[in-house]
């Protein structure tokens, strides 16, 4: 009796499993009908079965969220009915008005498609959610697996920016191929002009593209799971960790969550700001101007670079927008600061703020607060702020009667901070880039090289790793067999990985430099390095050439944004097997060096 229970929970539980892929599977179909909707031209009768997939997704997600709260194994976390509640009357909305219960009783807003394509794509989340992932490292290391997302991503991009009507005119696959590698890296770099060559569509599928890679696809796939679900196994803990920088395991999805709101609060914010800056006589619709201001957050604070205008800032109708360039300005340090660091100074801020509270009140702060300002934040601040400040003196001295010759004093101010700011991997311009002054041009190869911080949204060799290196450099010439700085000691597996990290920088932009020369020898040496530079930090600024590259040189570039993006150093880890302890000393023996 005992054995035939047992049997029938086993195969229960079996087809449960079962039961549990149809959701899932009748999501990812109304996602593929409405990549077809959107994407292919097609006869009006398609339009009702693509409405009835629509449909059967919604009324499936409906039944899932309802019943998953009636099986243990299934049963959703606490912290996400709420939402789940929210989602099953907004699916139900949806679903009778679609059904015909309310179209004539709505404005023509609420019966606008966007609602219905917005279900579809909830019910694709919550679902897709529900799936149990385990990163076992065993099989994937979290190298590979960032390695691997970035790459799934970018070719999931290219078929999205081949369908018919994603551009106004079919690109070719290696021009695709090329706009989603510069997407997803964020680099910025473009083949085609993104405002003329691809459509409101296409345009939606960049932003997005910018969005996911400038986060990572493990960061949105990663904390959705563990808010549905509650929680996840200590080997997902372990490999999170790893790709999001948290110091404890405890930390890990609470670091996620504070990444994903404090993106979209920031780029929200920056959309509002941007609106206000834009002339209504130039961008008369309301609805082009929130998209023109959504898109350049975006673009802005992942240090993208993309514009939906052909010579991005450079327009006659933005080069002497300074309100716009600032807010952008502080769109990309605030993104190339790195979270780590936000997170650091937000935490120093509100504690002066506290003391300060209770200064006011008249109360002595007995409590000792610890030291909040990290050595890391230090060193990003501090290098951040002297290659941005020397970066503006410098540009604002060679270029002022070049580049600058058309501002008032205020505006050469403005554009020589923007023009240093942005050359550290996000890739917009205010002035001609292929005018300036060769010493400039020099300055701005070396601040996209440096790049932006770690853990952030940015590329290069990144600020910390310059300033570990400089700064050793100093303490050996000094004698010194340890690196110090602010009252702490610096490990040398750090300043190993500085030096490893220039080396290979080196290595893959002369590679880059060396093949695109062999392949296009006539665009000049200059205008190679410059270009090859800024694919590998992903900065995407360039000196005009981009465009006119041959195939195998787009290829070199592509490969050269992508290992700018994921890192040479990440790329040699996932490819060779880690030693799995090193409890032996060898005998040591100096090495003749210099």
């Amino acid at each position: 009796m005992v054995v035939s229970n047992f049997k029938k929970k086993a195969k229960t539980k079996v087809l449960l499993k079962r039961i549990a892929k149809i959701p899932i599977t009748i999501s990812i179909l109304a996602i593929i009908a409405f990549l077809y909707d959107y994407g292919f031209e097609h006869q009006p009768e398609i339009k009702i079965f693509l409405n009835s997939v629509y449909s059967a997704s919604i009324f499936i997600g409906i039944i899932s969220i309802a019943v998953r709260y009636f099986f243990k194994d299934y049963r959703p976390s606490l912290k996400s009915s709420p939402f789940d509640l929210v989602l099953f009357l907004f699916l139900t909305f949806i679903f009778l008005n679609q059904q015909g219960y309310f179209t004539n009783d709505l404005p023509g807003l609420l019966n606008h498609r966007i609602w219905l394509y917005s279900a579809v794509f909830l019910v694709f989340i919550r679902e897709f959610s529900a799936i149990r992932v385990e990163l076992r490292k065993a099989f994937l290391n979290p190298a590979q697996l960032f390695v691997l997302s970035f790459l799934s991503l970018i070719i999931f991009g290219s078929f999205l920016l081949l369908l018919p009507k994603a551009t106004v005119d079919q690109i070719s696959l290696i021009d695709a191929l090329f706009t989603s590698t510069s997407a997803v890296c964020v680099t910025g770099l473009a083949v085609v002009d993104t405002g003329s060559s691809f459509t409101i569509f296409g345009q939606i599928i960049i932003a997005l593209l910018i969005q996911v890679g400038g986060l990572g696809i493990m960061t949105f796939a990663s904390y959705f799971s563990y808010f549905f679900k509650g929680g996840s196994s200590y080997e997902n803990q372990l490999a999170l960790r790893d790709i999001t920088n948290a110091e404890k395991i405890s930390e890990v999805f609470s670091i996620l969550k504070k990444i994903i709101l404090l993106t979209f609060l920031i780029e929200a914010i920056g959309a509002v700001l941007i609106f206000k800056t834009l002339d209504i006589s130039v961008i008369p619709s309301v609805y082009d101007r929130v998209f023109f201001s959504g898109f350049h957050a975006i673009s802005g604070f992942c240090n993208a670079g993309f514009s939906t205008l052909q010579n991005s800032f450079y327009e006659e109708a933005y080069q002497l927008n300074y309100p716009l360039h600032l807010i952008i300005s502080f769109l990309i340090i605030l993104g190339g600061l790195g979270f780590p660091i936000v997170f650091n100074l937000y935490k120093y801020l509100k504690s002066k703020a506290f003391t300060a509270f209770l200064f006011l009140l008249r109360r002595k702060n007995t409590i000792t607060t610890p030291r909040l300002i990290n050595v890391n934040t230090r060193i990003v601040l501090i290098t951040s702020l002297l290659l941005t400040v020397l970066g503006t003196i410098a540009f604002y001295i060679l270029e002022y009667n070049n580049t600058l010759a058309n501002h008032n004093q205020i505006g050469k101010v403005v554009t020589a901070f923007f023009g240093s700011v942005t050359t550290r991997t996000a890739g917009f311009n205010t002035v001609d880039t292929g005018a300036l002054n060769l010493q400039t041009v020099l300055i701005v190869m070396f601040l996209m090289w440096v790049g932006a911080s770690p853990a952030s949204t940015g590329g290069g060799i990144k600020t910390s790793t310059f300033a570990v290196a400089i700064l050793n450099t100093i303490s050996i010439a000094r004698g010194r067999t340890r690196l110090e700085l602010f009252n702490r000691e610096i490990p040398d597996s750090s300043v190993q990985r500085a030096y490893a990290i220039i080396l290979l920088s080196i290595f893959v932009i002369a590679t880059s430099i060396l093949l695109i020369s062999f392949f296009d020898s006539d665009k000049g040496l200059l205008n190679i390095t410059f270009e090859s530079i800024s694919a590998y930090a992903t900065v995407g600024l360039s000196m005009g050439i981009t465009a006119d590259l041959s195939s195998a040189s787009k290829l070199v570039l592509i490969f050269t944004m992508f290992i700018g993006r994921v890192s040479m150093l990440t790329l040699l880890i996932a490819i060779y097997k880690r030693v799995s302890s090193e409890a032996y000393r060898l005998p040591t023996e100096n090495i003749l060096i210099n």
